[in-house]
């Protein structure tokens, strides 16, 4: 490894382990890299029906959520069903960053959130929060959100990324979901599921008092 850079008043103490860390962090950075691989070289999944979701401009289809010209979806599963008082606080904020970087995204894949509520709700949310760059879409009157994991059979509603692609012929296949949310989380942990699109944790992460053991964040502050 290449010599690391020294900081101003540093220890050799700290140097020591701040090189070690860094050692595991090379090691991370290829673990990442080697998940990736592993998730991009998954067979090609089930065959999705032809959902059809209520959106701004009247009924879409699944597959026409799809950007035009390219062959692959994110579709996030946000927590706001019908019987819920209030949107879900961590959904908001994992959107809140969403929606920042859709802009990003957007040239390399089609992006779009759904949720169970009727749509004006959704949109009336969605604007209060300044969502301007996310596709929303209601499943109200389909069974996507039971059919993909989304909800359970109480109607209770769950946070799940789904990934989607068109094959050659057009036929829209599912290719990956953050299934991490159906396996327990190891001791002190959260199951992570949606970690890695989620900047408020990466960055919480970086710090001496890490992302804490009971705290979460509000809609509002």
């Amino acid at each position: 490894m290449a010599q690391a850079k020294r900081f101003p008043g540093e220890s050799t103490e700290y140097r020591t382990a701040r090189d070690a860390l860094l050692q595991e962090e090379v090691e991370l950075r290829r673990q990442v890299e080697r998940v990736a691989e592993q998730r991009r070289a998954l067979p090609v999944g089930g065959a999705v029906d032809d959902y059809v979701f209520h959106g701004v401009d009247g009924e879409v289809r699944l597959a026409d959520l799809f950007a035009p010209g390219q062959q692959t979806l994110i579709l996030y599963n946000f927590m706001y069903g019908p019987e819920m008082d209030a949107a879900c606080p961590m959904c908001t904020s994992f959107l809140d960053g969403l929606n920042g970087n859709a802009g990003h995204i957007t040239q390399q894949v089609g992006l779009a959130v759904v949720a169970k509520s009727p749509l004006p709700r959704i949109l009336e949310y969605a604007e209060g929060r300044g969502w301007d760059g996310l596709t929303m879409v209601s499943s109200a009157d389909n069974m996507f959100n039971r059919d993909y994991h989304g909800e359970d059979e109480h109607g209770d509603q769950e946070s799940i990324i789904h990934v989607f692609a068109k094959d050659v012929d057009g036929e829209v296949r599912h290719r990956y979901s953050s299934e991490l949310i159906f396996v327990p989380g190891d001791p002190g942990q959260d199951t992570r599921h949606i970690d890695a699109g989620w900047p408020l944790w990466n960055i919480l992460d970086l710090t001496p008092t890490g992302r804490g053991s009971a705290w979460y964040p509000r809609r509002e502050y």
